[in-house]
């Protein structure tokens, strides 16, 4: 995190972005949610990555440092929250479920519409109740601290789909596997394979929303069948891949 809020007014509206599109490394006065009503977002900080389908919703609390990548032909809607109103929400960046109503709300907000500034506060208001009560889930890849960790994770991220074990990528870095094994609990609060497949599901992620078959991804990201895909996929986004497909068309007004 930055040492104190700082960046110019935090953007806001809609705009179709295409895929691949990145914003480099920036912070704001502001807090910001980030919503794709059609394709996928990731948020990168010093914490880690966040990634968002069209089910979920990115928030980034004022002064945070954050870039993001969007995949698929992505219908990016972009919110600003009041730094005085942030007080409510997460105190570290997230990702949050997207409601029937968070995604009106949202839609209303940042789309052609102009509204009072008496009914757009109160939109805000509501959008802020809802995710207050909103469970968070943060399909987070953390960034490890330590060397031999990193070394690890950037193998890891430059062949998700290889199943190199842990005590092969040991020696690739000239650590002992029991020893990574601690450090993937003690310093990523998760274990190797938990890291792992949600690496993966965020290549999947991509993957599906590029067009991708659900057997093909499955290959691609290093699952030796569909079944064990779909249900690795399922329990860390939510739903299951081909729903995912499915779910991703153009937001109406």
């Amino acid at each position: 995190m930055s040492g104190r809020p700082r960046g110019g007014p935090t953007p806001h509206g809609a705009g179709w972005l295409p895929h691949g599109f990145h914003l480099d490394s920036h912070s704001h006065a502001d807090g910001q949610l980030v919503y794709a009503a059609a394709g996928a977002l990731a948020t990168t900080t010093e914490r880690g990555t966040w990634v968002a389908p069209a089910n979920r919703i990115t928030w980034t609390p004022p002064g945070f440092e954050h870039s993001h990548r969007f995949y698929g032909e992505t219908d990016a809607r972009i919110l600003a929250i009041p730094a005085e109103l942030c007080g409510r929400l997460l105190a570290h960046p997230g990702v949050f479920a997207v409601s029937p109503l968070v995604r009106e709300v949202l839609l209303a907000l940042t789309g052609p519409r102009r509204r009072s500034p008496v009914a757009e506060r109160r939109l805000r208001a509501v959008m802020i109740d809802e995710l207050v009560e909103a469970p968070e889930q943060s399909l987070h890849l953390p960034e490890p601290r330590d060397d031999r960790l990193r070394a690890v994770t950037d193998l890891l991220r430059a062949e998700p789909g290889r199943g190199t074990t842990l005590t092969e990528l040991g020696r690739m870095v000239g650590a002992g596997e029991r020893t990574l094994s601690r450090l993937f609990h003690t310093d990523l609060g998760m274990s190797f394979q938990r890291w792992r497949t949600i690496l993966r599901v965020h290549h999947a992620l991509v993957h599906l929303t590029d067009g991708r078959s659900v057997t093909d991804t499955a290959i691609l990201c290093g699952w030796s069948n569909p079944s064990t895909f779909i249900e690795a996929f399922t329990a860390v986004v939510g739903q299951t891949p081909g729903r995912y497909q499915a779910s991703m068309s153009p937001a109406g007004e």
